[in-house]
């Protein structure tokens, strides 16, 4: 019995000294971590700005760009194969707006259908509506959030094109002079190019650049034509190939263009003013004139109930 206490003493001995050299190895460990997290803290805090960025991106490369990788691969296999032609061609009517490239806008097609499927049964659910009226508004609403990305790309273009045509004659203006004074057609579209503002300069300096580096001035008139929807625009672009085709002198076309084209810019300011009453009819019924009976009419309606109620108004 002696015997069995004393070997139970020393097993608790050194049980008891085994825990305490694991504590203070655990200790020691932890206090290393702690040191090791310190100095990394300290030396992030001393980095140079660039190793910041390095180590720590931002969330838009963390987060948004792969998300936006696996929804531009989903987009791709549920898209067309001809839609990444027609999605260019509109890219260039709306001017190549900064960052949009067709993946992105197949992206971004993706991401707002299925931003508009959660809202829109959310939505339903919320409101508590039946089966079939959810489904209808969930249809309706996600072809909506996918079909997004082209109304923007539409009103962007048509906003472009309604610049380009306010400014077209001006600088078709500052072409004709600048040719008539002796410079050439590169100089005078380089001229219009620094000396304007918008769409129609941005177009100039990149046929000019299309120019220098190589292509044939029909070429980079036909490139210009089939970047823009404006029609006079195509017209000028015509008759300037031609000009230079059949070699007739340049100035001569660049009035007969410009007279044109003026003309034409009036018959468009006309038509605009003539559209003015049509699209104000709508704000008028609904909205103007409402008002307006109950201000004049208001006065009388009270009256007459009054009278009719027996009360003195």
């Amino acid at each position: 019995m002696n015997t069995l206490l004393l070997l139970l003493g020393v097993a608790m001995i050194f049980a008891a000294l085994f825990v305490v050299f694991a504590a203070l190895g655990g200790l020691t460990q932890e206090r290393t971590g702690v040191h090791r997290s310190l100095a990394v803290l300290e030396a992030l805090t001393s980095a140079p700005q660039e190793m910041k960025q390095e180590l720590e991106p931002p969330f838009s490369e963390r987060v948004l760009i792969p998300l936006l990788g696996r929804l531009q691969g989903l987009g791709s296999r549920l898209t067309p194969a001809d839609a990444s032609v027609r999605l260019r061609q509109k890219l260039e009517h709306a001017g190549n707006p900064k960052g949009w490239t067709v993946d992105r806008i197949i992206a971004g097609k993706v991401l707002c259908f299925l931003a508009a499927l959660v809202v829109s049964l959310l939505a339903s659910v919320a409101m508590g509506i039946g089966f079939l009226p959810t489904l209808g508004f969930v249809v309706l609403a996600s072809v909506a959030g996918y079909l997004t990305p082209n109304f923007y790309l539409y009103q962007v273009a048509y906003n472009r094109t309604e610049q380009m045509q306010r400014a077209l004659p001006d600088a078709i203006d500052l072409l004709t002079i600048s040719v008539e004074s002796g410079l050439g057609f590169d100089a005078a579209v380089a001229q219009v190019a620094r000396n304007s503002e918008g769409p129609v300069a941005e177009e100039f300096a990149r046929m000019l650049q299309e120019m220098q580096i190589g292509r044939s001035r029909s070429d980079a008139l036909r490139s210009l034509a089939e970047r823009t929807q404006m029609p006079e625009l195509r017209a000028f672009v015509s008759a300037m190939v031609q000009a230079d085709a059949f070699g007739i002198p340049v100035g001569q076309v660049l009035r007969v263009q410009s007279s044109e084209i003026r003309v034409k810019k009036r018959q468009w300011a006309e038509e605009k003013a003539q559209q003015v009453p049509v699209k104000i009819l709508i704000p008028l019924i609904f909205c103007i004139l409402p008002c307006l009976f109950i201000a004049v009419l208001g006065p009388a309606a009270i009256s007459i109930i009054n009278n009719f109620s027996g009360t003195v108004g």
